[in-house]
């Protein structure tokens, strides 16, 4: 089945090797499965990926108590043994109480849509395997009705990861896999003038360079995101909070901690790591 090319779109600034990931899987038929840092677009991709092709985004959020099954199908009992003694007539027909999961209402769509798998690494680590004859054969057997359920169409799929436990060989042998880089500098600029087009080329500057130092501070626990990054751009852009025609000036001299710091660093060692190393550069001057 041929699909029209990922070309990236006006909202999200796709690399050529990532939008060569993207059409190789759609090429293959194949999952493709994508890492990387968390805050650097996974999920936005799938979105991406729906909007430039024109098709319907299913999305499956994976949680740590999510089940295969869930994503197929679910049975609920409860609702028909609650119908049968209120004497229902419904509850004489089992169709009623199956509940469609993600995986099924891709597989009915009339146009092959994206299916974004988000976080699979959330899950027991037996997920992936017990959803490989589904992804593989496009296709489930519904026991309480008997019925075979196939997919119209091979939807596009993405699973994102962030590498929080390893996934089996059986599931990665099935998937096409791409491992998306932090941006470099001039990625992220652009990323940058895509979200915030008014923004001045100089606090964007300013903004990046500070913002790449942080990134770089030797002992970070967690490191800041291209998403910190634009939630911190914002706050710089809001005069009401950033009062001042350099917030940070001082930031770049080493003077000082930058401006809404806690846009940047999400916990306290971070922090006091900044802090100290601030103190250092003050205490040798």
């Amino acid at each position: 089945m041929s699909h029209t090319l990922f070309e990236g779109s006006d909202h999200y600034v796709a690399t050529a090797d990532l939008m060569m990931a993207v059409n190789a899987a759609i090429t293959l038929q194949r999952p493709l499965l994508v890492k990387g840092e968390p805050g650097t677009g996974k999920t936005m991709l799938a979105e991406e990926i729906a909007r430039a092709l024109g098709r319907e985004l299913i999305v499956w959020p994976i949680k740590s108590t999510t089940k295969a099954q869930q994503g197929l199908y679910e049975y609920d009992a409860v609702s028909r043994l609650r119908d049968a003694q209120l004497g229902e007539a419904r509850s004489q027909e089992v169709g009623h109480y199956i509940i469609k999961g993600k995986l099924w209402e891709a597989f009915d769509a009339e146009q092959a849509p994206v299916l974004l798998i988000d976080e699979i690494d959330k899950a027991d680590i037996e997920f992936p395997n017990d959803l490989l004859r589904e992804l593989d054969q496009m296709e489930f057997y519904v026991y309480e009705t008997r019925q075979q359920v196939r997919a119209r169409q091979r939807p596009i799929i993405l699973i994102t990861s962030n590498n929080e436990k390893e996934l089996p060989d059986a599931f990665l042998r099935r998937c096409f896999f791409h491992y998306i880089r932090f941006p470099d500098a001039d990625t992220l600029r652009q990323i940058v003038q895509v979200h915030y087009p008014d923004l001045r080329e100089q606090l964007i500057g300013e903004a990046l360079e500070v913002f790449l130092a942080v990134r770089e501070l030797p002992g970070l626990k967690k490191k800041p995101s291209t998403s910190e990054l634009l939630d911190w751009l914002r706050l710089l852009a809001d005069e009401r909070l950033t009062p001042g025609e350099a917030p940070l000036a001082a930031s770049l001299r080493g003077a000082s901690a930058p401006p809404h710091a806690g846009a940047l660093l999400k916990n306290e060692q971070d922090q006091h790591l900044l802090e100290r190393l601030i103190g250092l550069v003050k205490n040798r001057r």
